[in-house]
């Protein structure tokens, strides 16, 4: 397994390397991502920041989710990683954003899903312009699933290294 401090500073190059900007909405792994690249030095000519969504309702304030889209498809789900990236692109103004929710134990949710279940997404912006969630048109998504094993640890640490790789093969 790649680690997270290679993949982080392989973002940060490439990152600088095109002239690109990069934002977080991170869930499950609260913040692990955003720590990952700001070891990096040189990071703050490239990172916007990270927005730590965990509860559904910061999700909705910091983001601007709809809370009744997060109700019809879940807070673990493609759709909801979709709506983060997309509202951490629109907020923050960066090139791309990275999204990741997750379920890391030790208990799965209301809806039978299982720990270990990860969604994340990377969006990026379309010709220098956000249409995000307040426009016509969405800004080209990518929406990736993971199913890990372990413990909450194990499953959080695995998640983080995923999303910089996402990333990774956006750039």
């Amino acid at each position: 397994m790649r680690c997270r401090a290679e993949a982080a500073g392989d973002v940060v190059r490439l990152l600088r390397e095109k002239g690109l900007t990069l934002a977080l909405a991170e869930s499950c792994t609260a913040g692990l991502v955003a720590d990952s690249i700001a070891c990096v030095p040189g990071a703050s000519n490239v990172f916007w920041g990270s927005f730590v969504s965990y509860r559904v309702e910061a999700k909705a304030a910091m983001l601007g989710i709809d809370r009744t889209m997060v109700e019809r498809y879940g807070v673990v789900s493609g759709e909801t990683a979709r709506m983060m990236a997309e509202g951490a692109l629109e907020k923050s103004g960066a090139s791309l954003a990275a999204s990741v929710t997750g379920l890391a134990g030790p208990d799965g949710d209301d809806r039978g899903t299982p720990v270990g279940t990860v969604w994340m997404a990377v969006a990026v912006r379309e010709n220098g312009v956000s249409h995000g969630m307040s426009g016509n048109v969405s800004p080209r998504v990518r929406v990736e699933h993971f199913c890990y094993e372990g413990d909450r640890a194990t499953i959080r640490e695995a998640a983080a290294v995923d999303v910089l790789k996402l990333v990774l093969s956006v750039l």
